[in-house]
């Protein structure tokens, strides 16, 4: 009879269980229904910003922190993806290519803290309160990140953290030539009636929404779960309350480590914060959590591998602070405005559809949904993808002259949002090949239908002992070069990542280039005037980037691989051919000194 009994408590235990992860999926579920058409709109948003604002400014005039550097690095990071992974890519990117370190970590919380699809979602999911103290808030932190950054990262320590990236660099990490996306320079009338424009933004959004679909998934579902399975006292033992100041103090303070064991970063996290306020937290503890995304435990080992341990472990220390301190000061000036809900939603989300306006917008922006899918299947078609590649590992559109990260696979330049999405394809390059492949991206940053992979290794026996790279002009082994590509049928040989880069995203500009003249042996340095400073002092007193002035890469001065002096100018090479064929002809190069 007790064994009876107790197989009946078990059955009756696995039912309850089983209609509690039920009723937590649903929960997930309907908090999904009820944002739909903000995510639609604001990511919809979001790539057409992305297709249509030029992000060249972005690698210059970020040298320092000054106030007007960092009100350029916020409105830059606010035009942005709100990804996390990508974010602090990018933010990498211009710190490597001369941007200031605190201008650049600036960059990086304005492009999740202050983006427009993050307010839509929080205004609907949450009330106006929330969205409005997003952007109050992430303007403190902006504000607190640039004075305590200021005093915290300076230095030796910078130093160090430049050439941790550079070693890290050295290993595979390059960086693609200049942008040059006309579109981009054009009037705004022009941008908006071009299709090709518009199918860069529909690609934009689409690979936003690829890139973020994990974040998306685990955060609805851990918020379902959360709303429905962890009971009031949980969170009355987790968070104080009915303390005052001490209960907003340890809020703001919890918030962010409940964001560093929780995983979900980027947008994925609005649902957790629904939750978190469903369950007690106050509100300065909410807006902190939402902060947090930026040291979520997965990005704090990207940070690691970008910037060394010590600097990780103190970018922790000062993100942490500077979040937690912007949620308390949030909450008060909230508090003194009268502005703070009074009340708290019995249910994050309804528990069935209901005719009302949230279901009419949905069908409205779901039907917009497929016109930007369609755009986006046809945006060759369209004129679009020009400049441009899909990262085979998460699906993210990127420019190929701002791509933080490119391997060559194959003998063709593969291009990634970050380096995160980089070292998973390092670890199984045949995996995402086939990506590549199967999307008919593996070849053509750009999209080039005439511009194709080669076969793996393949090199044409009865090819000519030498070719010309068609970028720099010079002689190129076959059976040696650092890739190849097809174009219009014809192989294609280039000596180096800077020339493959500079072709694949323009193959039409270097379809044909006839041999150089043969240069003289060695580099040849023209010096007119009084006599130069010696070479490493020049280097170290340069811009922090220069621009090749044969195949249009960025180059650091201090890690050149050739140095030319002509008219009294320097110019800086990203290899050897690049020098030679200028010394060959400097007059068929235009120099430019800013990257």
């Amino acid at each position: 009879m007790s064994s009876l009994a107790a197989a009946v408590v078990t059955a009756t235990a696995s039912a309850t269980f089983l209609v509690d992860v039920a009723r937590s999926l649903r929960e997930g579920f309907f908090m999904f229904w009820e944002t739909l058409w903000p995510l639609i709109l604001g990511f919809g948003l979001s790539g057409a910003v992305q297709a249509f604002v030029s992000r060249r400014s972005m690698q210059q005039k970020m040298g320092d922190h000054r106030p007007a550097a960092i009100a350029r690095a916020s409105g830059y990071g606010m035009i942005s993806s709100s990804c996390s992974y990508a974010a602090s890519a990018m933010s990498k990117s211009l710190f490597v290519k001369g941007a200031d370190f605190v201008a650049s970590l600036v960059f990086m919380f304005a492009s999740t803290n202050l983006v427009l699809e993050l307010g839509i979602v929080l205004l609907v999911l949450m009330g106006w309160q929330f969205a409005a103290a997003e952007f109050v808030g992430g303007a403190i932190m902006i504000v607190l990140l640039t004075v305590l950054g200021g005093l915290w990262f300076r230095g030796r320590m910078i130093d160090r953290a430049r050439a941790h990236l550079e070693a890290e660099s050295a290993g595979g990490n390059q960086h693609g030539p200049e942008e040059d996306t006309d579109l981009q320079e054009q009037s705004w009338g022009t941008k908006l009636r071009s299709p090709g424009g518009w199918a860069n933004a529909a690609t934009y959004t689409m690979a936003d929404l690829t890139m973020l679909r994990r974040e998306l998934v685990i955060g609805y579902t851990i918020a379902g779960f959360l709303a429905v399975m962890v009971p009031t006292s949980v969170w009355n033992a987790v968070f104080l309350q009915g303390h005052g100041f001490w209960t907003s103090l340890e809020n703001v303070i919890v918030g962010p480590f409940i964001a560093i064991i929780s995983f979900v970063c980027s947008i994925g996290n609005v649902p957790l914060a629904a939750a978190l306020w469903h369950g007690g937290i106050s509100f300065g503890g909410v807006i902190s959590f939402i902060f947090a995304d930026l040291i979520a435990f997965p990005l704090l080992l990207i940070y690691r591998r970008y910037y060394g341990t010590k600097m990780m472990l103190r970018m922790l220390a000062l993100f942490w602070g500077v979040m937690s301190t912007a949620g308390l000061i949030t909450e008060g000036i909230f508090w003194g405005l009268g502005a703070i809900p009074t009340t708290r939603p019995a249910t994050v989300a309804p528990a069935h559809f209901q005719w009302n306006y949230t279901t009419y917008l949905n069908l409205v922006f779901l039907a917009l949904f497929g016109l930007l899918y369609w755009t986006y299947r046809n945006r060759e078609r369209l004129g679009g993808g020009s400049g441009y590649a899909l990262d085979p590992v998460c699906g993210m559109q990127v420019q190929t002259a701002n791509a933080p990260a490119s391997v060559v696979h194959d003998g063709h330049p593969v291009y990634f949002c970050s380096d995160h999405c980089r070292h998973r394809f390092d670890a199984d390059p045949v995996r995402f090949a086939k990506v590549l492949a199967g999307a008919g991206a593996a070849a053509a940053p750009g999209h080039h239908d005439h511009l194709a992979m080669p076969d793996a290794g393949a090199v044409d026996p009865t090819a000519s002992a030498t070719a010309v790279d068609p970028v720099c002009g010079m002689s190129v082994d076959p059976a040696h070069a650092a890739a190849h590509l097809v174009h219009d049928g014809h192989d294609v040989w280039v000596c180096g990542q800077g020339c493959a880069d500079a072709f694949a995203a323009d193959p039409d500009r270097f379809a044909y280039r006839p041999p150089r003249p043969s240069a003289p042996d060695g580099p040849v340095a023209v010096a007119l005037g009084r006599k130069p400073a010696p070479l490493a002092a020049r280097a170290r007193t340069a811009s922090a980037n220069a621009v090749d002035p044969v195949c249009g890469m960025s180059v650091d001065p201090a890690q050149a691989a050739a140095h030319l002096v002509h008219d009294g100018t320097d110019v800086w090479f990203c290899g050897q051919g690049c020098a030679d064929a200028f010394a060959a002809d400097p007059g068929a190069h235009r120099l430019d000194s800013s990257p």
